[in-house]
C-alpha cells in the first residue's frame, strides 16, 4: 500500500511541490501505520509496524528513515561524536535536518547532487586541512568510488587524532568483487549489484585496505532489533589514533 501510494504521488503531483511538503505528506500516510508496538528512535513516533519494503528494509512512515539510519544514529548518539566539525557524505533527509539543528559545525557532502547537501567535497580531495574533522559520516559511499585507496587515504588526512570515521557498505562473502573494466550502469548492476556501484566488498578486505591508509579499525555487528526496525547489520568504526 505504501509504494503504491508513493508511486501515485508521483505521478499526480508535481516534484518540487512534493520536496517542499515531503514531511508533512509523510505525516499524513503514517496515521494508519500508528500504533504502540515499534518505535522510530529518530522522529520518535510509535508504529503498530515499519513500512516493509519487499522483505529487504523497513521504513518509518513518518520521517522516511530506513534501518541503515536508525542504527547510524543510535550509534552517532550512543558514542557522542556529534560535535565539534562533522562531515557526513551523501546525509539521509531526515538526518540533514536533524544534524542541522545540533550546536556543531555540520559539513554534510554530496558530490552527485542527488541529496540534500551543503557541500560538494570530492572523497579523494577534501578542501579541508589536515586533522579537521572530529567526526566522519562515510555510508554506503566507498562501493561508489572507483579510486578508493585515495578516499581512504583523504578521510584520514583530514580525520583529527582522536576521531572516527563511521563506515558501512554491501558486503559480500569471499573475495571483494571489482573490475575496472565493467563501467556500463547494466553490468555493473549485474556484477556489483547496482548501476553505479564499483564493486562489492568483502569485509576483510575493506578493512585491510582501511588499515593500511592508517586507519585503527574496530568491527561492530548487530543482530535484529524489531521494536526500532534494525536489520542485521555490520559497522566499521575506522578510527584515527592520537599521534
Amino acid at each position: 500500500m505504501y509504494s503504491k501510494l508513493k508511486a501515485l504521488a508521483k505521478q499526480i503531483l508535481p516534484k518540487p511541490f512534493l520536496e517542499k511538503n515531503e514531511f508533512f505528506l509523510r505525516k499524513v500516510i503514517s496515521l494508519k501505520y500508528r500504533g504502540t508496538q515499534h518505535q522510530c528512535n529518530i522522529c520518535s513516533i510509535k508504529l503498530k509496524r515499519f513500512v516493509d519494503l519487499d522483505g529487504k528494509d523497513l521504513l518509518c512512515p513518518n520521517c522516511g528513515s530506513r534501518s541503515r539510519t536508525r542504527r547510524l544514529y543510535k550509534q552517532l548518539t550512543k558514542h557522542n561524536v556529534l560535535n565539534g566539525n562533522v562531515l557526513h557524505f551523501s546525509p539521509p533527509k531526515i538526518l540533514y535536518k536533524q544534524f542541522k539543528q545540533l550546536k556543531m559545525n555540520y559539513y554534510s557532502s554530496d558530490y552527485e547532487n542527488e541529496f540534500t547537501a551543503d557541500y560538494n567535497f570530492n572523497i579523494t580531495s577534501i578542501p579541508k586541512n589536515e586533522n579537521f574533522f572530529n567526526t566522519i559520516i562515510c555510508y554506503h559511499i566507498l562501493e561508489h568510488i572507483e579510486n578508493d585507496k585515495e578516499a581512504m587515504s583523504e578521510l584520514y588526512r583530514v580525520l583529527q587524532p582522536g576521531g572516527t570515521c563511521f563506515i558501512q557498505t554491501p558486503f559480500t562473502d569471499g573475495e571483494t568483487k571489482e573490475d575496472p573494466s565493467i563501467t556500463s550502469p547494466k553490468d555493473r548492476k549485474k556484477h556489483f549489484g547496482q548501476e553505479d556501484h564499483v564493486r562489492i566488498y568483502a569485509l576483510p578486505e575493506l578493512i585491510s585496505r582501511l588499515r593500511a591508509a592508517g586507519f585503527k579499525t574496530e568491527i561492530k555487528s548487530y543482530t535484529n532489533d524489531m521494536y526500532n526496525g534494525m536489520n542485521t547489520e555490520t559497522i566499521i568504526l575506522a578510527k584515527k589514533i592520537n599521534l
